[in-house]
């Protein structure tokens, strides 16, 4: 059986779901938003947060997309770091054969790789892009008590497209936090101190990432806002896809607002930039420690996604729950995949038409 911590089978089906849950539902959020600056995101996207992709709905993206993925591969090799990445590889070409929207740079040269055969440990390209981070969350909280298990398996999903060693920091980050709101129940905001020598432990030799968590430090000494961490940043105009700029400000949300769901999510989008990653990364840490009775209910059922779907990420997140409790690899969950390239043309002229849209005023 996998090595845990305290957490009751209950509770930690509650958080996985929350987890998966608060993926989507951050990506989906920010979607709409994503390369606009804050100023055109207040301009445009007057009152409180909903979703606006398509008629008052809302789609995943590639965030969730990864993070289910990875989720799928850990239920299959859940004691394999290697066969999980060999998993992961094959899901990543099926992944770019399916046509996906708005694919990363550094991770569409990496799967192309990939496909010339290239094995998951040399498919990597060099870059500190934020994709390593927005899959990441779901193997902290899946190896919450097992540190050994968890290192490797973050290394291994985030080398499989990104070499960076700031990827990998960044991506410790993550996965680091969510084990620890798993494996001590965290149901409100730690201490400042516990959560800066986290923060610190990830990236010991980096002054770039220790900078960073100086400056989070100084920022809850001060009570400031997320907006006002990445003005300090020099995110005035929006979060980008570097992940020294995506982690720090999705884990000082988190730290801020981490029971509050709905504020958490509210004041990275309100950032603008690459809104659906940050939204994703920070809905995962929030809807891990709140769990998924926290999201506003109008917030889940406006997805309306197929075949990867929110009763997907829910059944994923019972099968990763119970493997927890058994010890024995349960397989990956089948979903209607066939329907995908269809959903993703359908998607292409969705966020193409949502994109002719932003042309217009108010600018």
């Amino acid at each position: 059986m996998l090595s845990q911590g305290v957490i009751s089978d209950d509770q930690r089906t509650i958080r996985l779901k929350g987890l998966l849950t608060g993926t989507a539902v951050g990506d989906a959020l920010g979607l709409p938003a994503e390369g606009l600056s804050r100023r055109r995101v207040q301009r445009l996207y007057q009152g409180h947060w909903r979703h606006r992709l398509i008629f008052g709905r809302g789609m995943i993206s590639d965030d969730t997309e990864h993070t289910v993925f990875v989720a799928q591969c850990l239920l299959r090799h859940p004691d394999s770091p290697e066969r999980f990445a060999r998993r992961l590889g094959w899901s990543l070409r099926g992944w770019l054969l399916s046509l996906p929207a708005g694919i990363g740079f550094a991770t569409l040269r990496a799967i192309l790789k990939l496909w010339l055969g290239f094995p998951p440990h040399h498919s990597g390209v060099y870059s500190a892009g934020n994709g390593p981070a927005m899959r990441v969350a779901v193997i902290g909280a899946f190896f919450a008590g097992d540190p050994q298990r968890r290192a490797a398996y973050v290394a291994a999903s985030t080398r499989i497209t990104h070499t960076g060693p700031k990827a990998l920091t960044g991506a410790t980050a993550i996965a680091e936090l969510a084990a620890w709101i798993i494996r001590d129940s965290l149901t409100e905001r730690p201490a400042l101190e516990p959560f800066l020598a986290l923060l610190r432990a990830c990236g010991p030799d980096d002054h770039d990432w220790q900078a960073l968590v100086d400056a989070i430090a100084q920022a809850a000494r001060e009570d400031a806002t997320v907006g006002e961490l990445a003005e300090r940043l020099g995110l005035a105009k929006g979060i980008t896809g570097y992940i020294y700029h995506t982690v720090p400000i999705a884990a000082y949300a988190w730290f801020r607002h981490g029971s509050d769901y709905q504020q958490a999510l509210t004041a990275v989008l309100d950032c603008g930039g690459d809104t659906d990653t940050v939204g994703a990364i920070t809905g995962a840490l929030a809807g891990a420690m709140a769990g998924e009775e926290a999201i506003p209910a109008a917030w889940k059922t406006g997805i309306v996604d197929w075949p990867r779907s929110l009763p997907l990420l829910r059944t994923l997140a019972e099968r990763l729950a119970m493997i927890q409790t058994t010890g024995q690899s349960l397989g990956p969950v089948r979903y209607f995949w066939p329907a995908i390239p269809l959903r993703n043309l359908l998607f292409l002229l969705i966020v193409l038409t949502h994109g002719f849209r932003r042309l217009l005023p108010p600018y």
